[in-house]
C-alpha cells in the first residue's frame, strides 16, 4: 500500500474515532440526545447536495431546515434543542475537527466570554451575532468531497449514535427510514408539480444510509442468497459484510421502499445486479445457465458451493415476512436484468 493510501486510511479512521467519541447530553428518561451527530449528518447532506461547496459552514436557513428535519425523523418529539447547541458545542470536543470563526464583536474578557458563550449555545440569533461560520479540518472536508467516503462517514454516524445497537428492535430503524422516504417523496412530487426536470433530482445521502441500515437489519445482516453473516463492532462503528441491494435501480425508479431492497454479500450483490441470478415470485433462487463456474479440483475445495448449487433454493428470509421483496420488482428484474 502506498504512503498516500496509508495517510488516507489513517485520516478516515481518525474521523471514525472522532464521530464515535462525540460527547452527547444524556438523561435517564430520554437517553442520548444526538444533536451533534444530527448536525454533522446535516452538513454532510448539504455537501452531497452541492449546497455547501467550501469549508465554511454557516447557520443558514438550509442548514437549520435540514437539522430540524433530521432531528424530528430520528428523535420524534424527544429532541427540542436548537441548532445553536451542537453548532457551538462541537467546538469544545476533545477530538478537534470543528472550529468556529468568531466575529470581531466576540468579547476578549474571559468572564464576558463565559456569559456570551451561554447565550450563543441557547439561541440561534445570538449564535449569528457572535459567530461568522464554522469550518472543518481541511483533511475531513477533503474526504467529504468523495461520494463513497461521504456515505461511509454518514453511515458511521448513524451506526454509532442513532440506534442503540445493531440488534435493536428493527421497528425503530424502519420508522426512521420510512419518515425519510416520505420526505423524499414529498420533495420529488413538488419538483414534478413545478415542472422541475428529473435530472435535477438529487439523492438524499442520509436516506440512502438509512435504506442500507433498514434493509440489512431486517435480514439480520445476512446474505439472502448464501446465508453468510459476518459482523464486527469496533469503537461504536458497526461493520457488516452485506449490502442493501435495490431490486429496481434507484437511479431510474427513485424507489427506496424497503420491499424494493434485499440484503446480499458483496459477491452476490454484484451477481444480482449483473443478472447472473434472479428470484422467482415464491422467493426461490434461479441461477443463469450462461455462466461458467468452478473451484480447483483439490480436497481443499471439496465442500465449497457454486452458485448453481443454490438454484431452486429459497432465499434466507427477512425477520418479518411483511418486508419480503415486492413480486412486481422481482418480475421487473427477471425481465430486464436476468440472463436466463
Amino acid at each position: 500500500m502506498s504512503q498516500e493510501q496509508n495517510l488516507e486510511n489513517k485520516n478516515l479512521e481518525y474521523y471514525y474515532k472522532c464521530f464515535s467519541e462525540l460527547k452527547v447530553n444524556t438523561t435517564e428518561k430520554r437517553g442520548d440526545a444526538p444533536y451533534k451527530p444530527i448536525l454533522l449528518l446535516s452538513v454532510i447532506e448539504l455537501i452531497d447536495q452541492g449546497v455547501i461547496t467550501e469549508n465554511r459552514i454557516e447557520a443558514s436557513n438550509e442548514l437549520v431546515w435540514t437539522f430540524n428535519k433530521y432531528k424530528k425523523d430520528f428523535g420524534g418529539d424527544k429532541f427540542k434543542g436548537p441548532l445553536s447547541l451542537p453548532f457551538y458545542h462541537l467546538f469544545k470536543e476533545k477530538n478537534k475537527f470543528w472550529f468556529l470563526q468568531f466575529k470581531p464583536e466576540y468579547p476578549d474578557n474571559p468572564d464576558e466570554q463565559r456569559n456570551t458563550n451561554e447565550r450563543i449555545r441557547k439561541s440561534l440569533g445570538q449564535l449569528n451575532n457572535y459567530v461568522n461560520y464554522a469550518y472543518l479540518d481541511q483533511e475531513l472536508f477533503d474526504l467529504l468531497q468523495d461520494p463513497i467516503l461521504r456515505k461511509e462517514l454518514a453511515q458511521a454516524l448513524m451506526d454509532a449514535w442513532l440506534h442503540s445497537s445493531p440488534q435493536e428492535d428493527f421497528d425503530e430503524i424502519i420508522r426512521v427510514h420510512q419518515n425519510l422516504e416520505q420526505i423524499q417523496a414529498e420533495e420529488f412530487l413538488k419538483k414534478i408539480k413545478n415542472n422541475v426536470p428529473k435530472r435535477v433530482h438529487r439523492d438524499l445521502l442520509v436516506r440512502d444510509a438509512s435504506f442500507s441500515k433498514a434493509v440489512t437489519c431486517i435480514y439480520d445482516y445476512r446474505c439472502a442468497f448464501c446465508g453468510l453473516k459476518v459482523t464486527q463492532t469496533l469503537e461504536k462503528k458497526f461493520y457488516t459484510l452485506v449490502d442493501a441491494a435495490h431490486i429496481k435501480p434507484y437511479a431510474t425508479f427513485f424507489n427506496d421502499n424497503i420491499q424494493n431492497g434485499i440484503s446480499f454479500c458483496k459477491n452476490h450483490h454484484w451477481a444480482f445486479d449483473k443478472g447472473w441470478f434472479c428470484l422467482e415470485n415464491d422467493y426461490k433462487i434461479r441461477v443463469s445457465t450462461q455462466i461458467e463456474e468452478n473451484f480447483p479440483a483439490t480436497k481443499d475445495f471439496e465442500n465449497a458451493k457454486l452458485m448453481k448449487d443454490f438454484d431452486g433454493r429459497q432465499i434466507f428470509r427477512p425477520l418479518s415476512d411483511q418486508y419480503l421483496p415486492d413480486p412486481d420488482a422481482l418480475s421487473w428484474h427477471r425481465q430486464k436484468r436476468f440472463q436466463a
